[in-house]
């Protein structure tokens, strides 16, 4: 079978997919070590037995509903290629907003706080944009925390240090500059929690109590004796929640409260800095 012929049937068995087509690239350069490129440019070069059959054992676990990123251990995000696990969130595209919108505020010599960092998404890519600064990615799970330092060494980061623990439990007051976090945020019945990728992650990484927002006021309440004076917090939440949200940040006398949309007009982050 070619490569043209194997994408054209693996296409067929994925109908269920948001993203047919580009899964089942993926998926093919994984087994084949490859660009899309490749792919494109070599539509008629036949497939070995060996590589055929690792392909179709990974559509197949893709019909059944495993996300992409979980089959080649993979996810693109920001500038860097990170390593995920069933242990992690697989970092979304929505994501990078934070990323964008803290660089606009970062300054070297700043500390700041990733919490719940996960496969260290964010954290991470700070770094990498501000070498000068500190980071501290912070996560409950060992186990996340063991994909981020990976992902640390990977990239060859040195200005990133992890700690176990819940959200900013550990911190002393009047220490941070930042914090930034893409905490659990989706309502504990929400229907959406039994389909798609979700499905395969952990929970969590994804439920926050009956209105999605019980880590939120956490991290809203001790940001606000941990942050320096005048300094920033910025927090992920759900496309329906900015409100709420900000509610939250004017509760706690943050001011500068701002709520800015994704890149699909969506609002996604609400940031705000702590009253002098």
């Amino acid at each position: 079978m070619t490569i043209s012929e194997a994408l054209q049937s693996a296409n067929l068995l994925l109908v269920n997919s948001e993203s047919p087509n580009s899964d089942s690239q993926i998926l093919l350069c994984h087994v084949l070590h490859c660009q899309k490129a490749y792919l494109h440019t070599w539509p008629d070069k036949k497939l070995s037995e060996s590589d055929l059959k690792d392909f179709n054992d990974l559509i197949q676990q893709r019909v059944q509903g495993h996300p992409v990123a979980h089959l080649t251990g993979l996810r693109g995000f920001w500038s860097l290629d990170l390593n995920v696990s069933p242990d992690t969130l697989i970092p979304r595209p929505e994501t990078e907003l934070l990323v964008s919108l803290a660089l606009e505020l970062l300054k070297p010599d700043m500390l700041i706080a990733d919490l719940g960092t996960g496969t260290g998404a964010i954290a991470l890519s700070l770094a990498k944009e501000m070498p000068t600064a500190s980071f501290l990615a912070m996560d409950f799970s060992g186990k996340a925390l063991a994909v981020a330092k990976q992902n640390m060494d990977s990239h060859q980061l040195n200005n990133v240090n992890f700690w176990q623990g819940s959200w900013l439990t550990a911190i002393a007051d009047n220490t941070l500059d930042m914090v930034v976090s893409n905490p659990p945020y989706i309502e504990q019945d929400d229907p959406h929690l039994s389909q798609g990728d979700v499905r395969f992650e952990p929970m969590s990484a994804l439920v926050s109590g009956v209105d999605g927002l019980d880590d939120i006021r956490q991290i809203i309440k001790q940001a606000k004796n941990c942050l320096k004076s005048s300094g920033w917090l910025l927090i992920e939440h759900g496309y329906h929640q900015a409100q709420q949200v900000q509610q939250l940040f004017l509760e706690a006398n943050f001011t500068n409260i701002t709520s800015q949309q994704d890149y699909g007009g969506n609002d996604r982050v609400v940031m705000g800095q702590l009253e002098l």
